[in-house]
Formats: structure tokens, C-alpha cells, sequence
């Protein structure tokens, strides 16, 4: 008799479900779903599948109060922290403390890295970065580059780009996007800068600037996507050894359209996340749309006639069908509306992204869609050029899990799942950077029918 595995899993997002449904496949693990309000913890074991093997406990832990996280961790083999990756060190602490293993998605931050030491230390495995991007991305750009130096062979380009999406029959909005998590985080990206390797420069692309650097990205001919860079990709060249590449760049995806709606919509000011008095939830006066868009673009007349013609001067596209969109945008917004009533958030961004959060979600029977692509440019051995993709294309379950749920959830599942069985061993704070890692991975994320397709030209 296989002996009882006891998993602290730390938030019940929506990427929490895929992840413990894994899990629960083996009667001996016993799943506790932990928040810091046991409702939420309560709601997720209860929609997990009944014909599961193995158990999942509702518990209510506060990650913040230290005591009380490092008494759950201590009771525990694994914990996974799916919480936000500010307090993954907390986590990581009191895992050292415990001498326990912990598995994230997330990036290593500076204070998860400083405890890669004392954790090597402790002789635990902190897993990170194993979920979509990060995480799937990491093992097919990996097993690539290294089949590729294995022969002989150079990376002078790689490109990566990764959309969270909606499926083409739900992309019936101006945006051609719909939010599965937050809206902020998606408009706060816009206002990133991105860093990258092109043509061997070092290339900046400031966040007025990123929607502008937008470039057609050719993946399937059913797909009209385009891509920006994503934050600094610049360390790549070293993470993934291949400081031969004279081009490195990791972006993000979208429908074509996006980038074009998306800088008008920051150039009129909705990016901007400073406190505003007259949005305070406290103030008691009702407020429309119209108003609050003649505020932002400080305009004495709110009429749609005057806040247009204001708008239009915002556009920065040429295109006239490309404005004609954008113009078509706006109404759809109802931002200029005197009869649509916003809901106060404190900020102009905030107020924005509740009015797109009641616009933009994903209805009852739609669904989402993953769409990755590496592309290598190779110098194989004897001189010859070369082309290799690796792609993913996932479309989320209208009665099961999203595609991005199931893509970040999955590959974390599979991670704990590997430290329990003893065939994950390298201590520290780590990612899945190389092949006795990633092989594993790839060998039981594609046995989910999750894996990359890949093809040579």
C-alpha cells in the first residue's frame, strides 16, 4: 500500500482546478485547498471531479500570517502557491523552515533567488516557472536549442510568442480579446517596456511605443494574429545558452486590431491609474460615462460630438479603415454615453476595466484559446540554413476546463506530481532549464495532449 502524500496547494483560482483534478488522479494524495477565506476553498473542492481517487480538504490559511502559513506548510510534503508571486518568499521561508518542496508558475523574482542557497541547503526543490509561459514554452525552446547544439548546429534567431485568446467563433468584440483573469494586468501590460535582442543590438521599445512595434506573427492561415515584445527578454540568450543567437525575442500574441484600439484607448488616458476624487466609491454622486470621459480628456462639453472630435486627434493610425474601427470602438464602449452608468473604482484605469469586465467576459458556452509558436532560425553543421517551429494550439472546454486553465494548471500538477515520486531531485530555487527536468515534463505533459507540434522547413 502506496503511502499517503499530503499537498498544501495555496489559492483557488481558476488555473487551481486542472492542477488538482491531476492530482486526485492517485488515491494516496490528499489535496488541501487552502485561502484565507475557506468559502472559496470550500467552492473549489466541491466542483473537483466525484470519481477522483484521492482527497481534497478545504482549509482556511492567511499566507501572510507566518505562524499560521509555516503550521499548514509543516504538515505537509509539497506545497504549491498559486497565490500572487509577491509572497511566494513567505512560502519558500517557511518550506526551508519545514524542509518541504514547493511548486510555483511563476517567474523567480530577486527575493525567491536569494533563498536558492538555504534551500539547497534544506535539500528541498522549489519548482518554478512550470505552467504555459512561463513553463511549456520553457521545455520545447529548450529540447530544440539543445537537439540543435547536440548535431553541430547554431540558434541565430529565436522568436517566441504566446496569446491567451479568445477562440475565433468568441473574438466578437473591437478588442478581439476577452478577460479570463484581470483586467488590470492585461492593461497594465500595455504600459510595459519591452527589451530584446534583434539583428545582435540590444532593442528597447518603451510602453507608449509597444503597441506600435506590433508585427504579424504567421502561424496557422486561419489565424490574423500579431505580436509586441514582453517585458525583457534580453537574459534569454544566457538562460537558454545560446549566446550565438544575434536575434532573441519573447512577446505576446493578439488578433490583428488589438494593437491599434489599444494605443487609441491609451493615448485618450485610460491607462492612468492615479486616484481621482470624483471616482471615489465614496462619493455618493451618480456618474455616467459621458462624464467621466469629459473629465479625462478635459472637455467642458460631454457630448458625444465634442469627446469625438477630441478622440480623433488621439487616434494615431492614418488607416482610415483602421479608424473607422477604432471609431466603431468606441460606441461599442459606450463610453461616451450619457446613459450608461460607471462604476467608480477610485481610478480612471480601475473605472475602465470594470467597464470591460462587463462587456469582455467569456459567456456561457464560448470559448478560449491557447496559441504558442517558437520559431528557430538554424545554422545546422555543414553550413545550411534551417527553420523549425514548435506550436501549440489548445481550445479551452465549453463543459470542462479553459484552455489557459488547463495549460497552466496541468504542467504544475505534473511537476508536483514528479517531486513526490522522487523523480525530480535537483535542489534549490529553480526553473525547468535542463534536460533532466524537462524531459520528464515533456513525456507526461504530451501524454494530456497538451505538447507542441513541431516541423522543420
Amino acid at each position: 500500500m502506496v503511502a499517503e502524500k499530503k499537498i498544501l496547494l495555496l489559492g483557488s483560482g481558476f488555473v487551481a482546478a486542472p492542477c488538482v483534478d491531476y492530482l486526485l488522479r492517485r488515491p494516496e494524495n490528499i489535496v488541501t485547498v487552502a485561502c484565507r477565506t475557506i468559502s472559496k476553498a470550500q467552492e473549489l473542492c466541491k466542483e473537483l471531479k466525484s470519481n477522483s481517487s484521492g482527497r481534497a480538504i478545504p482549509a482556511s490559511v492567511d499566507a501572510q500570517n507566518a505562524e499560521q502559513l509555516e503550521k499548514a506548510v509543516s504538515e505537509h510534503d509539497v506545497v504549491i502557491s498559486l497565490i500572487p508571486y509577491l509572497h511566494h518568499a513567505l512560502v519558500i521561508k517557511a518550506a526551508i523552515k519545514a524542509k518541504k518542496h514547493v511548486v510555483t508558475t511563476s517567474y523567480i523574482s530577486p527575493s525567491m533567488s536569494e533563498l536558492d542557497q538555504a534551500a539547497k541547503d534544506a535539500g528541498i526543490i522549489c519548482m518554478n516557472e512550470i505552467g504555459l509561459d512561463p513553463g511549456i514554452d520553457h521545455l520545447y525552446a529548450l529540447k530544440i536549442i539543445d537537439e540543435v547544439h547536440a548535431q553541430g548546429g547554431k540558434i541565430l534567431s529565436f522568436r517566441s510568442f504566446c496569446g491567451g485568446l479568445p477562440a475565433p467563433e468568441a473574438s466578437n468584440n473591437p478588442l478581439g480579446y476577452k478577460f479570463s483573469w484581470s483586467a488590470r494586468g492585461v492593461l497594465l501590460a500595455l504600459k510595459n517596456t519591452a527589451k530584446y535582442w534583434e539583428d545582435g543590438k540590444i532593442v528597447e521599445i518603451p510602453g507608449p511605443q509597444l503597441m506600435d512595434s506590433a508585427r504579424p506573427i504567421f502561424t496557422y492561415p486561419a489565424f490574423a494574429v500579431v505580436g509586441y515584445g514582453n517585458r525583457d527578454s534580453s537574459g534569454y540568450k544566457e538562460r537558454y545558452n545560446i549566446p550565438e543567437a544575434h536575434t532573441v525575442i519573447r512577446g505576446t500574441m493578439r488578433y490583428q486590431g488589438f494593437p491599434e484600439f489599444a494605443k487609441a484607448l491609451g493615448n485618450i488616458g485610460f491607462l492612468n491609474d492615479e486616484p481621482q476624487e470624483f471616482l471615489s466609491a465614496s462619493n455618493p454622486d451618480p456618474l455616467s460615462w459621458n462624464q467621466v470621459t469629459a473629465k479625462l480628456l478635459g472637455s467642458a462639453d460631454a457630448s458625444p460630438e465634442a469627446l469625438w472630435k477630441i478622440i480623433e486627434t488621439r487616434v494615431d493610425t492614418q488607416d482610415s479603415e483602421a479608424r473607422q474601427r477604432i471609431r466603431h470602438g468606441i460606441k461599442w464602449l459606450g463610453i461616451l454615453s450619457s446613459d450608461i452608468q460607471a462604476e467608480k473604482r477610485g481610478t480612471f484605469l480601475d473605472v475602465f476595466c470594470a467597464r470591460l469586465e462587463q462587456l469582455m467576459q467569456y459567456e456561457e458556452g464560448e470559448r478560449d484559446m491557447i496559441l504558442l509558436q517558437h520559431k528557430f532560425e538554424i545554422e545546422k553543421k555543414d553550413g545550411s540554413s534551417e527553420t523549425r517551429t514548435a506550436t501549440l494550439l489548445e481550445f479551452g472546454d465549453p463543459n470542462g476546463h479553459q484552455a489557459m486553465a488547463k495549460t497552466v494548471g496541468v504542467p504544475c500538477g505534473i511537476a508536483t506530481q514528479l517531486i513526490l515520486d522522487g523523480k525530480l531531485t535537483k535542489t534549490g530555487v529553480i526553473a525547468p532549464m535542463s534536460a533532466d527536468i524537462y524531459e520528464p515534463l515533456i513525456e507526461l505533459v504530451e501524454k494530456e495532449n497538451i505538447g507542441c507540434e513541431e516541423a522543420v522547413f
